[in-house]
Order: structure tokens, then C-alpha cells, then sequence
């Protein structure tokens, strides 16, 4: 048995504070590196125009997709949350690096998941 196949093997992303193409940007990228909840025709939506949008995506990052490229340049930073299994946020933040400069912002352990609160940016 694959000994990586031993680990959680999804990350739960949520990104607000962002546009939503920016969203979009993000979640299309991502979507390139992994399969994921998010169907080609989810596209971010505002769906208030006072409170703020909280748009999510679970990734499985037991198989990335070769060659994914960011598809787009992001207006501005977009901060981003994420929380898996140790094995799969290690393996989603060095994914990220692949695609955006990351900026780590905090990160919280527990026993079996870990939380990553990062900044992307275009590079």
C-alpha cells in the first residue's frame, strides 16, 4: 500500500475579502492542480452587497495534475484559509507556491489536521 495513501487526503480552502474574479482566479488554478467539489461552471458569485462573500473548495491532492498554470493575474492579494491532514497541507502549500507568491500568515496544529492562513499574490 502507497504509504501517502495512509494520510487525509483533502484540503478545505476558503477565500473572502477578494473580489470575485479574483475568487474565480484562485479556484481556477487550483482546479487545474487537483480534482475538487468545484464544478467548471461554479463560478464566484456576490451574492450580498454589504456583508462579505465566503467562497470554499475542497481539493484532493492525492493526484495533481501535471503541468497546471495559474490562469490569470490577481488584481490585488487574496488571503486564503486552508485545513487538511499534515501530509495534504504540506503537499497544497507547496502547490500554492507553484502558482502565487505566498505570504504565510499564521498556521494553527492540532492532533491529526493543521489550519494555513496564507496571502497570494501574482508573481
Amino acid at each position: 500500500m502507497d504509504s501517502e495513501r495512509l494520510h487525509p487526503e483533502s484540503v478545505s480552502v476558503e477565500i473572502s475579502g477578494c473580489s470575485k474574479e479574483d475568487a474565480r482566479i484562485v479556484f481556477e488554478a487550483l482546479c487545474a492542480c487537483y480534482d475538487s467539489d468545484r464544478r467548471s461552471d461554479d463560478v464566484p458569485q456576490d451574492w450580498h452587497e454589504t456583508r462579505p462573500t465566503v467562497w470554499l473548495g475542497t481539493f484532493d491532492v492525492s493526484e495533481p495534475h501535471p503541468g497546471a498554470h495559474p490562469g490569470g493575474r490577481l488584481s490585488r492579494s487574496v488571503e486564503a484559509d486552508a485545513q487538511g491532514g499534515y501530509w495534504a497541507i504540506d503537499r497544497f502549500r507547496a502547490t500554492l507556491h507553484d502558482l502565487f507568491t505566498v505570504h504565510d500568515l499564521s498556521t494553527a496544529s492540532g492532533d491529526q489536521e493543521r489550519e494555513l492562513h496564507v496571502r497570494l499574490e501574482s508573481r
